[in-house]
């Protein structure tokens, strides 16, 4: 790791820092007692979210070969609100409620997990990767899911919808704190499994000929990857709901300022990032604008006009 690239992480960290600790005690009133711990599990929330959100996107982008695509462009996020979808319809919205927090989260990163590996590997580990195929599949796979999930919703009864669309939309206050603690285990593993995997990594980034070509089994890391980053998206939309573009924003700041392609460097970067607008995010809507709009409002129309700034000009790699 070289100078420059040690000095951008520490002074990330400590912006961090200070974000972190501004978002603890910044217009803090009445009892520290009820305070912190208040604003402590929504700051756990939040870190958690943007480091899953953070880190499965540039994964993404480095199987995929380019750095335009995200999980939520592809289709992963559709998944997530077509499976739901389908538990809701399954369960009723009685048993989904009464079941364990843990239970359920569970349920969708398992099922997230593996629908990811089994429907993306085909696409990640073929001999042309042509960015516009992907990104047609990923539209095609984003529309179907969402079909499907909209056909389902209308055979769900009125009042079990309301239940269900609350669960469909991304929600940083409201995130369920029973499943907070498998939440943070399973983010954890996932991270320890990247970190194991961070030279492989590398060497995928060098695209599929190199990759093999170095003694890599591609199709064995494609599908473990594939599934890490399923897990990752699940437990961000389990814990909020799906949030598009976000980890776009985050990895696009994150390579502006560490133009390399070591994962060692752009994923703690990344992940930082991302800590850091989700909370200066929050704060400006909290004391800016009243709660008078949506942080995912916000991040989603930020990270489609980069979107689409990226595809016109050209910038996938």
């Amino acid at each position: 790791m070289s100078l420059s690239h040690r000095r951008t992480l520490l002074a990330l960290g400590l912006g961090c820092l200070v974000v972190i600790t501004l978002s603890m005690t910044l217009g803090a009133r009445g009892s520290w007692s009820f305070v912190l711990p208040f604003r402590a599990t929504k700051l756990f929330v939040i870190c958690l979210v943007a480091h899953a959100v953070g880190v499965s996107t540039v994964l993404f982008q480095t199987l995929s070969g380019n750095r335009i695509l995200t999980p939520a462009v592809m289709g992963f996020d559709a998944l997530f609100l077509m499976l739901q979808t389908a538990l809701f319809l399954l369960l009723g919205s009685f048993q989904v409620t009464s079941l364990p927090g843990w239970a359920i989260f569970v349920l969708q990163v398992a099922a997230m997990g593996s629908f990811a590996a089994l429907l993306y590997r085909r696409l990640f580990t073929g001999s042309a990767q042509s960015l516009h195929m992907m990104i047609l599949v990923g539209i095609v796979l984003g529309t179907l899911f969402r079909s499907l999930a909209n056909y389902l919703q209308s055979l769900i009864d009125p009042n079990e919808f309301l239940v269900l669309q609350g669960r469909l939309f991304a929600n940083f206050n409201n995130a369920d704190p029973s499943a907070l603690g498998i939440s943070a285990l399973v983010i954890s593993a996932s991270t320890t499994a990247v970190i194991l995997r961070l030279p492989r990594f590398d060497v995928i980034g060098l695209g599929r000929e190199r990759a093999i070509n170095l003694g890599l089994d591609y199709r064995r890391e494609m599908t473990f990857g594939l599934a890490l980053i399923g897990v990752l998206v699940s437990v961000s939309a389990a814990l909020v709901g799906p949030v598009t573009f976000f980890g776009l924003l985050v990895a696009h700041l994150a390579y502006r300022l560490l133009p390399t392609h070591r994962h060692a460097v752009v994923l703690p970067a990344v992940s930082m990032i991302a800590i850091m607008a989700l909370l200066i995010g929050q704060f400006v809507l909290e004391r800016v604008f009243s709660f008078g709009a949506a942080l995912s409002m916000v991040i989603e129309f930020g990270g489609g006009i980069l979107f689409l700034f990226l595809l016109l000009r050209g910038a996938a790699r």
